[in-house]
């Protein structure tokens, strides 16, 4: 008898009249004929794992079903075995605790000897299969989501939990008997036949286990190891150890405790809880989830390895992207977060609810760079579909941040390396109307320390849901397949040499960041926020006629309509009283009533925030803006004076909002736009179309045209500054780093000493940020010193500045830029 079954016989009746007090269970088959069972050969049943109430449940359902029952003797020739049942994982003891023995059951194993001893003798073995709560798809609360079937060996106590909660839904499977006797066939010796016969009762329980909670997809389980054996792995190993003077063994360790850093610990249960929890948030926090092109998604989910890329503007992108592909009949992404959210509890949660931890930067850890490296290869390569962001972190205006190269390059490598499976690219768009960060990132934005992630600083987010109102867009813009986009911009890379990274990889992999920036911003969703703050920020006291205000949301929703940006993009559907009464509700706008007229005005501490939302969607009118900001000041241009200044701005303007149009398409895009605002009455064009001018200056629509141009006014602002603290200084005379100091300085001073409100404006990272993609364009070039040299070309642009800035603010920004040349 196994000695580690040692229960008296009083103990397992009571035991069992406890358990069924509160079990209910469905058997399968229905009917036990069905099994087919040999009555001439014994029977002996077989469990997956060893816990009491899987054994209780075997006893009572064998009794129940008129089958031999399990805890009767097995008898087999002279020998006599004291039970009818063995278990297949015998890691753990009855009780739960780990225990340590032989790796087979002494039944199986004395089976087997006889079997091998005695060409006559045969065992029917039976595998039966038990399921807490079956499968977590079905389950419809959150705790028993949670406790509900995994392919993680539950320990005691979550077997305890398991059995309190899902009690009443026990599933309970006999499956066909397997001849101990066919097994033997062949020739093996008793040692191989154990072996095949384990192996073939462990397949056996994983497809039962699959078809009833789907795949295993615990990387923990099943892929750590494959990344510590991974070739690149073992040779930093090797170096590791070399490097630190420390034993191979020792390096091998450490590898795999990056592994079990970096590792996902997706669990089915974890992911099914989340999703309940998320629809009642969701219920809670907005009034709709308002989804748009996930068709894009579903024509190319079936054979392709996706990476979901969106846009980062809240924790929340990390839920709401998982929850929507989920319900959409899709498996959710693998995220990659930052390793300061691997924060005490969230961070377990986190990771089965699929996400994988990366730290901010790998300098100085090769081993860690490797290990990172080989899990993104595993996963890629077998087909789990992964979500990143490229912007690195959260955006703290509103626009989309430059790209980072790190993951994005890691994936094209991968790819680079092998390729069997297509790749593609999913750009994300998501629209808030409110976010939970709002006041975090305006006190950022005003100079203040990034926040620390903590658990204290989530629950505190927590709380202030119930303050959060409005609807959520989440829209999928046109996909990227890898292999195409290098065909084009890197032809013959499939026979580069897989041992190295290609020489060429970082300028693809920018080019890659740029276009799927750009495909984001294409993705762009125009929600009744976006449209207010683009229409009321632009008045002096961010305040307007009701009338007026209409007036001006029209504009902005006929250039979106007639003038689309992108087939991708999606515009908002409620008229202008209807956006008015939305804002209202959601308290960014209040109303005072006026004889002449109701007005419209930001609530107190409202702007900073609407300009965030004005921010999302600034790229869609960028081009109509500028050439308003043109006429609005000049009041009369040639064409071609127009289509020379709009190539100029949107030269610089280009790599900050990702402008969809290149060189050569901006005079006929800016053609386009100049016939929307004509038929607007916006603009007069001359009878020949060779010259285009502003209304009357005393008319309505010369103020409209007046307001469509400050809409963009801010970014110019922000660029001609920088432009001019440059020509100050003159080329190859100051630093990057001092350049990005200095702007932020000269435009802190601006705003208190001018009318240059607008709260990003003396945000750095926007001015770094601007200067990267100056350098990225070849604008600007550092020397060997890191100073920073330009030629005239760069200088260009300033002198449209003329065009589309009053005479006032070129005189402060020349008078600030003189005296930042001096600092």
């Amino acid at each position: 008898m196994d000695k580690a079954f040692k229960l008296s016989h009083w103990f397992l009746p009571l035991a069992r009249r406890v358990l069924y007090a509160w079990v209910r269970t469905t058997v399968f088959p229905e009917n036990p004929q069905e099994l087919q069972l040999d009555p001439a050969r014994p029977v002996c049943y077989v469990l997956q794992d060893r816990h009491l109430s899987n054994l209780l449940l075997l006893l009572e359902e064998s009794r129940r079903a008129g089958l031999p029952r399990a805890d009767s003797p097995l008898l087999l020739g002279k020998q006599r075995w004291p039970r009818s049942f063995f278990f297949l994982n015998r890691d753990r003891s009855l009780a739960g605790r780990a225990r340590n023995g032989d790796s087979h059951s002494a039944l199986l194993a004395g089976l087997m000897h006889q079997a091998v001893a005695d060409p006559q003798m045969d065992v029917q073995l039976v595998p039966v299969v038990i399921l807490w709560g079956r499968s977590p798809d079905k389950q419809d609360s959150v705790l028993k989501a949670l406790f509900s079937e995994t392919w993680r060996p539950p320990g005691a106590w979550r077997q305890l939990a398991a059995i309190l909660l899902h009690g009443r839904s026990v599933l309970v499977r006999y499956n066909p008997p397997i001849s101990l006797r066919h097994l033997l066939q062949g020739g093996l010796d008793e040692e191989q036949a154990l072996r095949k016969l384990a192996r073939i009762l462990r397949v056996h329980f994983r497809r039962q286990r699959q078809m009833a909670i789907g795949p295993d997809l615990s990387h923990r389980n099943t892929q750590v190891n494959a990344v510590i054996a991974g070739e690149r792995v073992r040779a930093a190993i090797e170096q590791e150890a070399l490097a630190q003077g420390i034993p191979v063994a020792e390096a091998r360790a450490r590898a795999g405790r990056f592994a079990l850093e970096i590792a996902s610990d997706y669990s089915y249960g974890v992911v099914r809880a989340l999703e309940l929890f998320l629809a009642w948030l969701w219920t809670r926090l907005y009034d709709g989830i308002e989804l748009h092109h996930f068709d894009s998604v579903t024509r190319i989910a079936a054979g392709q390895e996706i990476v979901y890329v969106p846009c980062h503007r809240s924790h929340i992108d990390y839920l709401l992207l998982s929850y929507v592909i989920l319900r959409q009949g899709l498996t959710p992404p693998h995220i990659a977060a930052g390793a300061n959210l691997d924060l005490p509890l969230v961070g377990g949660l986190l990771r089965r609810g699929g996400a994988f931890f990366l730290r901010r930067s790998f300098k100085g850890e090769p081993l860690y760079a490797a290990v990172f490296h080989e899990y993104l290869h595993l996963m890629l390569a077998r087909g789990f579909p992964i979500e990143y962001f490229i912007e690195g972190g959260r955006s703290r205006s509103g626009r989309m941040l430059t790209p980072k190269a790190g993951i994005l390059g890691m994936t094209v490598q991968s790819f680079i390396r092998e390729h069997a499976r297509p790749l593609v690219f999913v750009p994300v768009y998501i629209g808030y109307e409110k976010v939970i960060e709002g006041s975090t990132y305006l006190g950022e934005l005003a100079g203040k320390p990034k926040q620390r992630e903590s658990l204290l600083g989530l629950l505190r987010s927590v709380r202030a849901i119930k303050r959060v109102f409005g609807k959520v867009h989440v829209n999928f813009g046109q996909p990227l397949a890898l292999a195409g986009f290098l065909d084009q911009h890197q032809p013959g890379w499939r026979d580069t040499d897989e041992s190295d990274e290609p020489p060429w990889a970082r300028s693809v992999t920018r080019r890659a960041a740029a276009e799927l920036a750009k495909r984001i911003n294409e993705a762009a969703v125009l929600n009744p926020v976006n449209l207010m703050a683009l229409a009321l920020l632009a008045t002096p006291k961010h305040t307007a006629d009701e009338h007026a205000l209409q007036r001006m949301i029209e504009h902005y929703q006929a250039l979106a309509g007639e003038l689309p940006y992108a087939p991708s993009s999606v515009p908002c559907g409620l008229g202008p009283p209807a956006i008015i009464a939305y804002n209202e509700r959601l308290t960014v706008v209040e109303r005072f009533a006026d004889p002449l007229g109701d007005l419209i005005r930001v609530r107190d501490g409202q702007a900073p925030l609407l300009a965030y939302f004005r921010n999302n969607v600034l790229h869609l009118f960028a081009l109509p803006a500028v050439i308003a900001c043109l006429l609005s000041l000049n009041r009369k241009l040639d064409r071609a004076r127009v289509a020379q200044a709009v190539r100029g701005i949107c030269g610089l303007m280009r790599a900050e909002l990702f402008l969809r149009w290149s060189t050569d398409e901006l005079e006929s895009a800016s053609a386009a736009a100049i016939r929307v605002l004509v038929a607007r009455r916006l603009l007069v064009s001359s009878a020949r179309e060779t010259e285009v001018a502003a209304p009357e200056a005393i008319s309505d629509e010369f103020a409209e045209l007046h307001l469509l141009g400050e809409t963009i006014r801010p970014l110019l602002e922000r660029h001609f500054l920088t432009l001019a603290l440059l020509q100050s200084h003159g080329s190859g005379q100051t630093t990057r780093r001092q350049l990005e100091d200095n702007c932020h300085l000269l435009a802190q001073r601006l705003s208190l000493l001018y009318e240059f409100n607008t709260s990003e404006l003396p945000e750095k990272a926007t001015f770094s940020a601007f200067i990267g993609n100056l350098i990225e364009a070849e604008y600007l070039r550092e020397d060997e010193d890191d100073r920073l040299c330009f030629d005239e070309r760069l200088m260009t642009p300033l002198a449209h500045s003329e065009l589309v800035l009053s005479p006032e603010a070129r005189q402060a920004i020349r008078r600030i830029a003189g005296a930042g040349a001096h600092l």
